[in-house]
């Protein structure tokens, strides 16, 4: 009789177990689910920021590209192309049509991105300048530091002559907190068939980070 009760009361445990291992399991599932709800939010909510964005910036922008020598990337990347639009070799003053094409572009592309479906999911607008991974008389180190230099440089006076342009106090206000200048070296070199490609990949170009965009950045890093 006694052993019939132990059994019963062992039993009584397992049960007991059983349910709380099934109560943390619903529990876990439900926490599983409402982290695959936010993600297919946010990546829903980047994915349609950055098909707008897209649209309006060919709208906008379809007829000069050409010949500023500009494309817009599929990640709305705006990229300036022609080197010796841009910059003489080795510095980083603005050329007079360089000047001119920022007067005619930043203005609007600025209009855009201040407009309410964009304004308050915009983390940072970059300003980028890359070279090639040419230097003369430098080892590829000596270069990469050199080109470093000259990238921010190139970056900054671009920013510079942007921000100055800007008319509007607001619009000005909004830069501070988004506008930033990065060199890049030539840590991403434009290759064609496998080899550097020395002209095209000296550029300068714009690239928007949204906020959608810097949360998936997060959750894959968490993921990993």
């Amino acid at each position: 009789m006694q052993a019939n009760r132990e059994w019963i009361s062992i039993s009584d445990m397992m049960a007991g177990l059983m349910m709380v291992f099934l109560f943390i399991a619903v529990l876990f599932m439900s926490e599983v689910q409402k982290e695959q709800k936010v993600i297919k939010e946010i990546a829903e909510s980047y994915q349609n920021i950055q098909q707008q964005l897209y649209r309006d910036l060919n709208q906008e922008f379809k007829e000069e590209l050409e010949i500023w020598d500009a494309e817009i990337l599929e990640d709305n990347t705006i990229r300036f192309k022609s080197p010796e639009v841009l910059f003489d070799t080795n510095s980083s003053e603005l050329k007079v049509l360089f000047m001119t094409v920022l007067d005619d572009f930043f203005p609007r592309y600025l209009d855009i991105l201040t407009n309410n479906k964009y304004k308050k999911q915009i983390k940072e607008i970059r300003v980028e300048g890359h070279t090639s991974s040419i230097w003369k008389n430098a080892t590829r180190e000596q270069s990469y530091i050199n080109n470093m230099s000259l990238s921010q440089n190139r970056a900054k006076s671009v920013l510079a002559y942007s921000y100055n342009i800007t008319s509007a106090t607001n619009n000005k206000a909004f830069l501070e907190n988004v506008f930033r200048a990065n060199g890049m070296s030539f840590s991403k070199l434009i290759k064609e068939n496998g080899e550097e490609n020395i002209q095209a990949s000296q550029r300068v170009e714009f690239r928007v980070i949204t906020k959608a965009e810097e949360k998936i950045y997060e959750i894959i890093n968490k993921l990993q």
